[in-house]
This record gives structure tokens, sequence and C-alpha cells, in this order.
């Protein structure tokens, strides 16, 4: 039997920071060893973080004034597939080429398919599987949940190193600790060819026993300064090699008591302004590259819409009060919190005229769909044509985009 005791919790907590400091630090200088020539050391260049240049020499998107219609919706979707290989014929391949589709998700496991194998099977097959996507398009987003710890689709069990949780970066409070710890995620990114990680978390660990945040470990402190601090180092480390960032999941999913995955999250009355912080900090510091809007409730912000597909929220809370300039980016759309209380094309063009500038879906779930890619950008068209979205929004979408992409250049 093991006495717990204040003091033996306290010399355990001690150790285990000082051995996650010490496992990070003593490799934080090897990151790069095999690395392409995109990922650089830290460090390198100017002070101010920049996103290097893509290991795809793909030229950048045709200017809004250039693209056609049809091109620009394309750059508007990304939605998951199943395969490690990618053939000519492939419906996601069909997707790149015929369709502009704006890129794609890659997970280790298939949901739908009892945890089968899906896109990720080790750092080989995985580099040539990226190898194979960016040959199908102009500049393709490939993007990953690496926050690390739980939510890790390079994980080891496939041959990729070992990641920590964002709690257990945040318990140890040093920056430096955070920074070596995403140094090595976006390594691994770089390496794999993979150029937007959907991290860091920035919800603030209000309710510990949320099913979705805390319960996994994923947010770095319930104290909002701390969570800014260190997801301002996971951005910083993931620039220098690279990779382009995702603030989630806005306006705040921390003080949830429920999943959004499996229905309909209402956070009025647990939220506060404090989870707003994160974003205002690192968005007055110049972030500016994609926010993930959640599909949380809060009749505080907006009362008749989830943030996801709220104007007030994002055109009104996060561009104008917020300053942010970057791309917005929904949660999967195929989350029960949408698809219970919203068609899957009013679900579209309520996302879009609130602001959202990418649909995400990730096809990982119930109803697997090869064909969502066609389905979500024929009726964008659709809904241009018929004057319920402007061409004017379309093109502010496809502006952020391209914005973007240009920086993998």
């Amino acid at each position: 039997m093991c006495l717990v005791t204040s003091s033996n919790v306290g010399r355990r907590v001690v150790s285990r920071r000082s051995a996650i400091k010490g496992a990070l630090l003593g490799t934080a200088a090897l990151p790069c060893l095999g690395c392409s020539s995109r990922a650089r050391q830290p460090g390198a260049g100017t002070s101010t973080p920049t996103i290097g240049s893509s290991p795809f020499a793909s030229p950048t998107l045709d200017p809004a004034d250039r693209a056609t219609l049809a091109e620009k919706l394309g750059q508007m979707v990304l939605v998951g597939f199943r395969g490690l290989t990618v053939e000519p014929d492939s419906p996601i391949a069909r997707d790149l080429v015929d369709r502009n589709l704006g890129g794609t998700i890659l997970f280790d496991t298939d949901l739908p398919l009892d945890g089968a194998t899906r896109n990720i099977a080790s750092p080989q097959q995985l580099r040539e599987l990226t190898v194979q996507l960016a040959s199908f398009a102009t500049a393709p987003f490939i993007a990953v949940d690496q926050e690390g710890g739980s939510v890790a689709r390079l994980s080891p069990k496939d041959g990729f190193p070992a990641t920590f949780s964002a709690a257990q970066l945040g318990a140890v409070g040093d920056p430096a600790t955070t920074y070596a710890a995403a140094v090595g995620i976006a390594a691994t990114l770089a390496n794999a060819g993979i150029n937007l990680n959907f991290a860091p978390v920035v919800d603030v660990n209000v309710n510990p026993g949320n099913p979705i945040i805390g319960a996994f470990d994923r947010s770095f402190s319930a104290d909002p300064e701390i969570v800014a601090l260190h997801a301002s180092e996971f951005v910083r480390a993931h620039h220098e090699f690279g990779i382009l960032c995702t603030l989630k999941h806005f306006p705040g999913h921390g003080s949830s008591a429920g999943d959004s995955h499996f229905g309909f999250v209402d956070v009025t009355g647990t939220w506060s302004e404090r989870e707003l912080q994160p974003y205002s900090e690192l968005i007055a510091g110049g972030f500016e590259d994609l926010v993930m809007a959640a599909h949380v409730f809060n009749a505080t912000l907006d009362a008749e819409h989830p943030a996801s597909l709220s104007s007030q929220t994002i055109t009104g809370l996060l561009r104008r009060d917020l300053g942010f300039q970057g791309a917005v980016i929904s949660d999967d759309m195929a989350m029960a919190a949408i698809t219970e209380n919203y068609g899957f094309e009013e679900a579209i063009d309520l996302a879009i005229r609130a602001g959202v500038d990418i649909l995400l879906y990730g096809n990982n779930g119930p109803g697997f769909d090869e064909v969502v890619a066609f389905r979500a950008i024929d009726h964008l068209a659709q809904s241009v044509n018929e004057g319920k979205l402007s061409k004017d929004r379309i093109d502010e979408s496809y502006r952020r985009i391209a914005a973007l992409k240009s920086r993998l250049q």
C-alpha cells in the first residue's frame, strides 16, 4: 500500500516536473536529425516567428480576381478520407484535382471501422502519403490534430516520438519546456510533410471534469494567462518549422459539462469572458493563422446559434472586437451538435454567413461519406447562384486562405 501525504505528493510532482524538463531540454537540440530542408533549426533567422518554406514545390493560389468561382469554393472545404496511399483515381485525388479541394485531415485510426488503421501507419508511409497528396493540388493544407498527450495522431504505436499533454506542460510551468516539447512535435510534422496542426488548445480548464477537454488533459491551465503563455510558445515552435497552427475551440469549450461530438452543448451558465484572454493576447501579439470555431451554444453571445454558426460570435466578437485577421475554420461539421440540430445545407449556409472560411468534415464518425467534399462544394455553388451567399463573401474567405497558403511557400 502506498501512503498518500502532502509531502510525498509534492515530491512526486517535483520529480515529475524535473523528469519532463530533463527529457525535453536534453533532446531539444536534436529535433532536426533527418529533417527535410523545410524543418529549420529553432531560433534560426529573425526573432519574430515566421512561416518557413514548404517541402512541396507548389505554386501559390491564383489571386481572387483571377480564380474562378469553382476554384474559390473548393478551397473552402477540408475533408478526411480513407487510405494509406492515394491513387489518381481515388475519391480524394479527384476532389483535389477536379474540385480544387482546400486540403485534408489525417487520422491514425478509423473510428467507424472499430479503430482500423486509416491514414497513418509509419513515418515513411506517412511521408509518402503527404507527397502523393501534394502532387494532386496547389498548396493543399495537410492537417492533423497533434496536440500532444492523448490527442496525437502521430503516436508511438506507429513509430513516432511520444509527446506530453498540455496539462503536463502547464503543470511544469516552464515556457522553455513547452517550447522544447512543441519543437519535437513540429519537427515530427515537418518531417512527415504536414503543414497545418489543429493545435494548440487554448480552452481554459474551468471545469476539470469536462468530458472532452479537462478529462483528456488538453488544457494548459485554469489560468488564462498561463494558457496564453504556453500556447504562444507552442505556436512559436511550429512557425520556426514552417507549420501553421490553429487556436481552438473559440470562444471557449473549457467550462462545458458536455461534448459537442455527441450533441448540443450549452455553456451559457458556465462561460466567462476570461476564456477569451488567450485569444486576445495571441491575436494582439500578431497571431494570424487559424482559429477553430466551436459548436458550443452560448446565449451570452448569441441567443439563437452555436458559435460556429454565429455571426455575432465570429464576425462580431472574433474579428471586430478581438481584431483577428486570419482564417476561421469550423470544428467538424459532422459532429452531433450540428447534425442533430441543422440540415447539411442549412449548416453550410449559416457557417459561411457567420464568417467561417473553411468547412471541416473529418469524415471519421457515423456515416462515412466519400463524396462529402463534392456535396459541400456543390451546395456552396448553388447558394451563390441563388443569392444566399454573395460572391464578395466568398472572395473574403478565399483571400484569407490564399494569404495563409502563400506563407507555406
